[in-house]
């Protein structure tokens, strides 16, 4: 019976302090709105584009990395987060005022239709770099993108 309580006491606290630490990190869908806030708090734009219910390396780029907590920790302070998708189920169609500002964002960045497509912009709008999918998880996306930033 101790032996059950200490387990469950263990588990509950481990749970807290991992509830605790995964920080949370807003994505906007809104090109403009990303922009306005980068250049609010001087930070770049990582931009994402993906087709969320085709694209087999948008989905591995989405569950390897930006869905970890490692990346949340790091992104938080360093970018201002902006994803726009284009699925192509109906069971997963976007409203149409979305669909709009998905578009937009790619008449813009992604002209070529890449997917997935990491664009970096600088708090001005410019374009810094643009990657795509790699593997390794979120430590190796996070020192990658670090080596894309200093670049620049």
């Amino acid at each position: 019976m101790r032996f059950l309580a200490l387990c469950l006491f263990a588990l509950l606290i481990a749970f807290g302090a991992t509830a605790q630490s995964s920080p949370t990190v807003t994505w906007t869908a809104d090109l403009n709105a990303a922009l306005q806030q980068a250049k609010a708090s001087n930070k770049p734009v990582l931009a994402v584009f993906s087709g969320s219910d085709w694209c087999k390396p948008c989905i591995m780029l989405k569950q390897e990395v930006f869905d970890k907590p490692e990346f949340a920790q790091y992104a938080q302070d360093k970018f201002v987060l902006a994803r726009f998708d284009f699925p192509r189920s109906k069971k997963n169609k976007l409203p149409a005022t979305q669909t709009k500002l998905n578009e937009q964002a790619a008449a813009q960045l992604n002209k070529e239709g890449s997917f997935p497509l990491v664009v970096l912009l600088s708090p001005e709008g410019k374009v810094l770099a643009k990657t795509g999918y790699r593997p390794g998880g979120p430590a190796a996306y996070d020192a990658y993108l670090t080596q894309l930033l200093a670049k620049k």
